[in-house]
This record gives structure tokens, C-alpha cells and sequence, in this order.
């Protein structure tokens, strides 16, 4: 045999052993890991919306889509809501039924609508509509803030630290309420702390939702719902204020005030135009 063809054969010897070798180690790996899939959050399937027409009452729920991602609030709120407004139809029926009808059945709206939403916490505005005769129909408002770590609804006292000094933020809630109400009618009574025809609301007592912000997934602030009265005539309407988590950060409680950063996307007058 030539010399050539002793290096060929000897070739192919070394190339079989090495692909035997890879074959037997592929048989040893183990499988590689598929990529875990993506885990779609839970969504509720409650209803977002609530209708009910009588000859005494028409009444309606309106919940926003978000809700559904959070799906122990979602169904707290349309039970406790809808309960409500059922309680609101008997006694409109007690009502008119007692003064032998009326020109036109009572009317109850409640509406929920989304406010900033952190890592830890969702913040919705409510808004009820209620017209039972009279000069003009009432609007009020409320808010729900749910830890969605706890499945909780917090109140004020657990977003701010016991015993803190709320003056500081009951002063800037009313000098901006004061501002955004010299925008709308210029000239008008100022209302203060202590004022004798217009009262500024303090904060403790006013509802309040989270307030979008500049830094992704943080609050830039709070939002105060303050209805018609509160600081002028019903003509002026209500008055949504936002003010900046700076102006308070050092009063919230140690467990939420990481969910609060940068600035809000809008400060001041933030009403919702109808």
C-alpha cells in the first residue's frame, strides 16, 4: 500500500472516532430547557357595566376595561355597586309610589374611571350621578386605592405616615384649588382653611386617586376629587386638583413611597372636560 493511501485510510479512521465521540456526548447532554412561556395575567370575567330601567328609577354602572386585570377589585366593585343601585331603584319606588307617581323616575349613574397605576397599586375615580328631582341633579365623587400585592383597599392613613403634618399638604391643596378657581372666574372669593363662605377642603377628607406621571410605573403624584360647593358656586362645577408627589414625599408611609417618582404628566387643574 502507498505511502498516500495509508494517510487517507488514516484519515478516515480518526474522522469516524471523532464522530462517534460527538455522538455518544450528544447522548450524554441533557435536552435544553425550552424558554418558559410568557404567563398571561389572570383577567376577570365579571361584567364591566350594569343597566336597569324602571318605571321609578333608571340607574347605570360603567366600569373601565382595566379593571379586569385586577379581577378581586373587579368583582368587589360590581358587587357592592350594583347592590347599591338596587337599593337605590326600591327606594326611589318607595318614593314615588308614596306621592302617587311622579313626572319622571328618579336617575342614578355611577362611573369608575382609571387613575395611575403602579407596581404595587391601582387608583380609580368614581363619580356618581343622582338626579331626584329638584333645581339641578347632584354629583359626588369617591375613590378606590387597591394594593394589588395584599388584594386591599387602602385609605388614606395607609398611604401617609401616622402622626405627620398635614398642613403642609392641606395648604398647597387649597392655594392650588385657589388658582385653578381665579382661572375659571377671576375675581372670586378666595376660600381658605378657615373661611367663612368658602372652605378649602382638607385632605384627609377629600378622595384622592394616584396621578400619572413622567417615570414609567410610578405615581408622579396625587389628584383631589372636589365637587360642586366645595369652594364655589355650582355654576363654576367641580375641581379635579393634582398636586406633585414632592410636595408631600416626605409624609408618605415608608411602605408605599417607593411607588412615587418624577413629576406628574399634568399639575393643577386637571377636571375632566365633558
Amino acid at each position: 500500500m502507498s505511502h498516500a493511501a495509508r494517510l487517507l485510510l488514516l484519515s478516515v479512521a480518526v474522522a469516524a472516532t471523532l464522530a462517534a465521540c460527538q455522538r455518544k456526548e450528544d447522548k450524554t447532554q441533557p435536552p435544553a430547557k425550552a424558554a418558559p412561556a410568557a404567563v398571561a395575567p389572570a383577567v376577570s370575567n365579571t361584567p364591566v357595566g350594569y343597566d336597569s330601567k324602571t318605571p321609578y328609577a333608571t340607574v347605570k354602572l360603567t366600569l373601565p376595561q382595566a379593571v379586569k386585570t385586577t379581577p378581586a377589585l373587579h368583582a368587589a366593585l360590581y358587587a357592592d355597586m350594583v347592590r347599591d343601585l338596587k337599593q337605590f331603584e326600591e327606594g326611589a319606588q318607595a318614593d314615588l309610589s308614596e306621592a302617587g307617581g311622579g313626572p319622571n323616575p328618579y336617575e342614578k349613574t355611577i362611573a369608575f374611571a382609571p387613575g395611575a397605576e403602579t407596581a404595587k397599586l391601582v387608583s380609580l375615580a368614581r363619580t356618581d350621578f343622582e338626579f331626584t328631582g329638584g333645581a339641578h341633579p347632584n354629583t359626588s365623587f369617591a375613590s378606590v386605592i387597591w394594593d394589588k400585592t395584599t388584594n386591599k383597599r387602602l385609605g388614606f392613613a395607609d398611604l401617609f405616615r401616622p402622626g405627620a403634618d398635614l398642613s403642609v399638604l392641606d395648604k398647597a391643596l387649597c392655594a392650588a384649588a385657589n388658582a385653578a378657581k381665579q382661572a375659571r372666574s377671576p375675581g372670586s372669593e378666595t376660600a381658605t382653611l378657615d373661611g367663612k363662605m368658602w372652605t378649602c377642603p382638607k385632605a384627609v377628607s377629600t378622595p384622592f386617586v394616584l396621578t400619572p406621571g413622567t417615570t414609567p410605573g410610578k405615581a408622579g403624584g396625587v389628584t383631589f376629587l372636589m365637587g360642586p360647593y366645595q369652594i364655589g358656586p355650582y355654576s363654576d362645577g367641580p375641581y379635579w386638583i393634582a398636586l406633585p408627589q414632592s410636595a408631600f414625599r416626605a409624609l408618605l408611609a415608608p411602605a408605599y413611597a417607593d411607588q412615587f417618582d418624577g413629576a406628574p404628566a399634568k399639575a393643577g387643574d386637571v377636571t375632566p372636560k365633558n
